[in-house]
Parts: C-alpha cells; structure tokens; sequence
C-alpha cells in the first residue's frame, strides 16, 4: 500500500436529507437520509429494488431528486469547484477493450486537467502496474474491477462511492480490497460508501451501516451498536436437562425466553445474571454463552418482509 497521507481536499462529510425520487407511479426512494463519515468505510445494504442504485445516482449529480437534497459537505455535486477531487465513483464497469489500462486513466487524466503521471501512481496502488500496458478486453473481472477503482483515485479524493466493487475478485483480490479500503479510510482520512451484496466480507470492511428497504432508511449505526441493541443481537444461549424449570425461573425475573427442547435463547439478562439465577434455584446447566449476531442476521431480521415489496419494483429503466 501507498505512504499514507490525507487526501487533496482534506475531510468531506456526505449528508442525505430527505431524498425522494418517482419514476411514474414507483416511489424508488422515499424520504431518505442518512451520513457518511471522513475515516470510516460505511456499508449500503439493501434488497435488491431497495432504492440503493437511484440514491448513488442522485448523489452524483445522475439522477435529478423529486426532493431532498445530496451535499458534500453542504455542496451537491454539480456545484463542487473541482469533484474529480472531492469524489471518486465506479457505478459501473466499462473500458475501450482495444485501450490499455494505462492509456484509458490517462485519457481521464486528460479530460479532468490532471497530470497525466497520475495514472501510473494509481496503477501500482490497485495492484496493476505489471498489467497497465496489456489491452483492458483482456483483463478479467477481478482486473477490471481494479481498474475502476484506479480510475475513482486519479483526482486522489476525499470520498469513495463504490457499488459492488467485490464483484468478480477471487479470494485474495477480495482480501485485498478490505485492507486497502480500511486503509483509505482509516489511515487517509477518507469517506468511503459502499454497496454490496456480500454480507459477510461487509461486516469485515465497514465501520458503519445503513440498511435500506422499500425506498425507505430502516437502519443507520455503527457495527458495534447494530451487534449490540435491539435488533436480534445480544442474546444468551443456554442449555439445560430442566429447560422448562429454568425458563420459567428466568421468565419470572423479566427475561424474555425462547425455548426449544433442552436449549433456552434468553434476551434482557447477561450470562453472568441467568447462571446466579439458575444456581439458587438449583438448575443444573450443560452450556451458558452469550451469542452475538452476525451482520446477516441482523440484515435479513431488519429487511423480513421486504424483499417481496422489492420483486414489484420496476428497475428505472422500466418505469420510464
């Protein structure tokens, strides 16, 4: 990885207020808002038809909202003085497959008034510089991914917005990509925004989450308050030959008991509190530990029910 340094336009704050957008009688987002933070990589999550490409769109000044407004910092992209060096974005792939890696960044470099020297240094921080002379066609997924992502830094911006950049990396690639991200973030200083299908790579990357369905925002929070409040997470599993005694003791004191032959899931009551209880009243116990929701729990908890909403959302393209 690059010497770590804060990027050329210092620390931007992304702010979503209000964010509404119809196509025809389809409301693909409804009301939304949100943050994204300098120094912490922040996850998009939704179903599929949740709103999550037209809301990126309309950060970026694609998509023209109904209402609401998407600012850095206060500024709506069309109005940044220099966004090739306020945001960085790769939405989607695509490249001249006759053209070089390295002759399609300077192309950009051209047309954004950078050096054109750029495109080497953004070459070797993705990992390409050995394949920035072969032609694009040739590259695979996983390199085209690269790319982008080259293309994203060439301005060396304060925000990354990234949708499904892990798309087509294999293991190692994918790997990669969270270190260098958490690095970006982290160590540079940057906003990082990314949407992804790949639940379990998020949770290893983001520091944050915003979960949305239906067009609407269903929840915004740090990984370590999503894990830890009220949305399935903070659970005690516990194991017992008098399981139902035992539930009925904990149900007394208040906790909340899901029982399932010998194996209680208790929610309101730590294991240190449930053991005490279960040794004055004389419970034997087999297994006492706390159990802390993974992110895809978590996810498809908050979203039950949503994704049959999403299957009757018409793509944009659709309901034009």
């Amino acid at each position: 990885m690059s010497t770590a340094h804060a990027p050329t336009s210092g620390p931007v704050r992304v702010e979503v207020s209000g964010l509404s957008k119809s196509f025809g009688a389809v409301a693909a987002v409804s009301d939304l808002g949100f943050t994204v933070e300098p120094a912490s990589v922040t996850g998009f999550l939704g179903p599929n038809g949740a709103g999550k490409t037209t809301t990126l769109r309309m950060l970026l000044g694609l998509v023209r909202p109904d209402a609401g407004s998407a600012t850095f910092d206060g500024v709506p992209y069309a109005a940044l003085p220099q966004p090739v060096r306020t945001v960085g974005a790769v939405l989607e792939t695509a490249f001249h497959p006759a053209r070089s890696g390295r002759d399609h960044l300077r192309v950009y470099c051209r047309g954004a008034g950078l050096p054109v020297s750029r495109a080497d240094e953004v070459l070797a921080q993705v990992g390409l510089a050995d394949a920035g002379r072969r032609r694009a066609g040739g590259y695979s997924l996983g390199m085209r991914q690269r790319l982008a992502l080259a293309t994203a830094l060439l301005g060396d911006p304060a925000v990354l917005v990234l949708d499904e950049p892990a798309n087509g990396l294999d293991p190692e690639g994918i790997q990669w990509l969270r270190g260098f991200l958490r690095h970006l973030a982290h160590d540079q200083g940057r906003t990082v925004l990314v949407s992804s299908h790949l639940l379990s790579e998020v949770e290893q990357t983001v520091d944050r989450v915003v979960i949305v369905g239906g067009g609407r925002l269903v929840r915004e929070a740090s990984m370590a308050d999503l894990r830890s409040g009220a949305d399935g997470a903070g659970t005690v599993l516990v194991r017992s030959p008098e399981a139902v005694r035992l539930a009925e003791v904990l149900r007394t004191g208040g906790a909340q008991v899901d029982l399932d032959g010998d194996a209680l899931t208790v929610s309101g009551r730590t294991t240190a509190e449930i053991g005490s209880r279960a040794f004055a009243a004389g419970v034997e116990l087999h297994e006492l530990r706390s159990h802390t929701s993974g992110l895809e729990e978590i996810y498809f908890q908050l979203t039950a029910g949503r994704e049959q909403y999403a299957a009757t959302v018409p793509t944009e393209e659709a309901a034009r």
